[in-house]
C-alpha cells in the first residue's frame, strides 16, 4: 500500500470520537464556519448522524452544485466506511474508476476528498463530516483540522 493510503487510514483510526451528538455536531460545524470566514473560504459544510442532518451552512461563492458534490461524497463514505479521499487516492492509485472497480455510477457516488466518517470508539462508523468548494486535497484537509481540533479540547 502506498504511503498516501497508509497516512489516511491512519487519520481514521486516529480521529474518533467516545460519544458524538447534536451539540459536537454544533460545535464542530461552527468551527468549520468561523475557520471559512476568517481564510475566506467558499465551502459548503455538512454533518450527518445517520440519516439525520445535523449541520449544514454554505458560504459566499458556492451553490446548489456543493449540495451535490456533499451528497455524492456523503453517499460514498456510508456505502465504504472510508473517507472519500481514501477512496479516490485508492481508485487513482489502481488506475480504474468508480465504475471499472465497483460498478458504481460517479454521477452518484464521488470519490473525492472532503467527507469523512464520523467514527465511535468501539462502535464504529455513525455518520460523515463533510466540505465541498475547495480542491477535493484542501477540502479533506479542513474537515480532518475540524475533527482534530475539537478532539484535542477534549
Amino acid at each position: 500500500m502506498n504511503e498516501i493510503l497508509e497516512q489516511l487510514l491512519l487519520e481514521e483510526q486516529q480521529l474518533q470520537f467516545s460519544s458524538f451528538n447534536e451539540e459536537i455536531a454544533w460545535q464542530i460545524g461552527s468551527w468549520l464556519v468561523e475557520y471559512a470566514i476568517q481564510n475566506e473560504l467558499p465551502i459548503t459544510i455538512d454533518i450527518q448522524r445517520g440519516e439525520q442532518q445535523l449541520f449544514h451552512a454554505s458560504r459566499p461563492g458556492t451553490g446548489a452544485d456543493n449540495d451535490e458534490w456533499v451528497k455524492r461524497k456523503v453517499r460514498l463514505v456510508n456505502r465504504f466506511g472510508r473517507s472519500s479521499f481514501y477512496l479516490g487516492q485508492l481508485l487513482k492509485n489502481e488506475g480504474k474508476s468508480i465504475e471499472e472497480k465497483f460498478l458504481l455510477p460517479e454521477s452518484e457516488y464521488a470519490p473525492h476528498g472532503g467527507c469523512f466518517p464520523i467514527m465511535l470508539k468501539g462502535t464504529g462508523m455513525v455518520g460523515t463530516i463533510t466540505v465541498s468548494g475547495l480542491a477535493q486535497e484542501d477540502d479533506h484537509k479542513v474537515v480532518v483540522a475540524a475533527i482534530s481540533h475539537y478532539l484535542e479540547d477534549k
